[in-house]
C-alpha cells in the first residue's frame, strides 16, 4: 500500500493544497505575512480540531507542515489539534460527525456540504486561471460569501489546484469521436464523471485515489484526466508511453475548499465572520503566487507530449462540456446559481462566445 501512496504523497506535497488551505485558516500565518496587522488575538483560548488529508498519514510532510502552523497559531490563542487522514472520504465523514471543526478537501468532495460551492468543479467551468481569479473575487463579495453557509457548515475559502487535462495512451485519440469506445478512468465516488464519459460513448473505469493513476499506467484504461502537476508524482509517463500525449485543452479548473462547522466555532469565536473576511482578503492577495506555481507545473511537462487541437476541435470540446454541464444541472447534479455565476465570469472575459447569447445557464 505504501508504494501505491507514494506518488499521491509527492503530488499533495507539490501542490501544497492541504497545507496552503490550512495556512489560509490559521491567523498566525497571516500575521507573519502582515495581512492581519490590525487583528487581535482571540480574547480567550480556543481549541479547534482540523481534519487533514495526508496520503502518508500522521508522519507525512503535509501533516508536519500543518503542525508547524498550529504551533504558530497558539500565539493567537488558537490551539489546533491536527487530525491526519490517509483517506479523504473518512476525513469528510468525521467532519460531518463533528469530530473536527475544520477540514480541507477537494471541492468535488465538498459538494456534499455545500452544493453551490461544490458545483464549481463542473465540466468546462472556466477556461484559464484569469477566469479563476475573477470567480474567486466574485465569491468574496459579502452577499455571495453568505451563500457559503449551509446550516451547520460554512465554506471558509476556495483555492485553485490546477487545470485538468485529458491524458491519452495514443495521440490519435485527439477528438471526441475518437474517444468513443475507449476506456476512461473515473473516480468511483463521483457519479458526474461517469455520466459525462458515458455520454460520449466511452467506457468509465471506476477507481479510488490509490488506483486512479495505476489503472491508466498499467494499461487498464486508455484515457485519464489529471492536472499537469500529477505528471511526475503519479508517473503518468508510464501510461503515456511512446505513443501517448496530453491534450492541450483544459476540461475544467479544479479547486480545493476549506470548510468549518459554524455551529461549533461561532459560540467560541463571536467575531468569526469578521475574521473569515480577513482570511479571504489575505487569500486573494496571495492567489497569484499559487497560480504561478500551477503554471510552472504545466511548463515542466515535456513539450513534445502536448497534443494541440484545431480551433474546430476546441469548439467541439467546449460544446460537449457545455451540454454535459447543462444536462447534469437539470438532473440535479450541479447548482443552477453557481452555473449562472460561472457563465457570467466566462462571458465577462469573452462576451463574443456563442454561449453568451443564450439563457440556459
Amino acid at each position: 500500500m505504501r508504494h501505491l501512496l507514494a506518488p499521491l504523497r509527492r503530488l499533495c506535497a507539490s501542490t501544497a493544497l492541504p497545507a496552503l488551505l490550512l495556512a489560509l485558516l490559521l491567523p498566525a500565518s497571516l500575521a507573519q505575512a502582515g495581512a492581519l496587522d490590525n487583528a487581535k488575538p482571540l480574547p480567550k483560548p480556543v481549541k479547534m480540531r482540523f481534519c487533514l488529508f495526508d496520503p502518508m498519514g500522521a508522519g507525512g510532510d503535509i501533516t508536519s507542515r500543518a503542525r508547524d502552523l498550529a504551533l504558530e497559531a497558539q500565539k493567537w490563542n488558537l490551539f489546533v489539534e491536527i487530525k491526519s487522514y490517509m483517506d479523504e472520504r473518512v476525513a469528510a465523514e468525521d467532519f460531518k460527525a463533528g469530530q473536527c471543526e475544520g477540514v480541507a478537501m477537494t471541492t468535488l468532495r465538498a459538494k456534499q456540504f455545500n452544493r453551490m460551492v461544490g458545483s464549481i468543479d463542473s465540466p468546462g467551468n472556466l477556461p484559464d486561471y484569469e477566469h479563476v481569479k475573477s470567480l474567486l473575487k466574485t465569491l468574496s463579495n459579502p452577499v455571495l460569501a453568505s451563500l457559503g453557509i449551509n446550516g451547520r457548515y460554512q465554506v471558509v475559502g476556495v483555492a485553485p489546484i490546477g487545470s485538468i487535462f485529458v491524458v491519452v495512451n495514443d495521440r490519435s485519440i485527439n477528438s471526441i469521436e475518437k474517444a468513443a469506445g475507449k476506456k476512461v478512468v473515473v473516480l468511483d465516488w463521483d457519479p458526474s464523471m461517469g455520466k459525462m464519459i458515458s455520454s460520449i460513448g466511452a467506457q468509465p473505469v471506476p477507481a479510488d485515489l490509490t488506483t486512479y493513476a495505476g489503472k491508466f499506467n498499467n494499461g487498464q484504461a486508455d484515457i485519464i484526466a489529471a492536472p499537469a502537476m500529477a505528471y511526475q508524482p503519479m508517473e503518468l509517463y508510464r501510461g503515456i508511453g511512446k505513443k501517448g500525449g496530453i491534450i492541450n485543452f483544459p476540461l475544467l479548473q479544479a479547486t480545493g475548499t476549506v470548510l468549518i462547522r459554524r455551529d461549533l466555532l461561532l459560540p467560541k469565536i463571536p467575531d468569526l465572520d469578521l475574521r473569515l473576511t480577513q482570511v479571504r482578503e489575505y487569500g486573494m492577495q496571495h492567489i497569484d503566487t499559487l497560480i504561478d506555481m500551477l503554471k510552472k507545473g504545466e511548463k515542466d511537462i515535456p513539450k513534445h507530449l502536448w497534443v494541440e487541437l484545431s480551433a474546430e476541435e476546441k469548439l467541439k470540446y467546449s460544446r460537449m462540456l457545455r451540454e454535459a454541464r447543462i444536462y447534469m444541472t437539470r438532473e440535479g447534479v450541479y447548482d443552477p446559481t453557481m452555473m449562472n455565476i460561472l457563465k457570467r465570469v466566462r462571458c465577462k472575459h469573452s462576451p463574443a462566445n456563442e454561449e453568451c447569447a443564450t439563457f440556459d445557464e
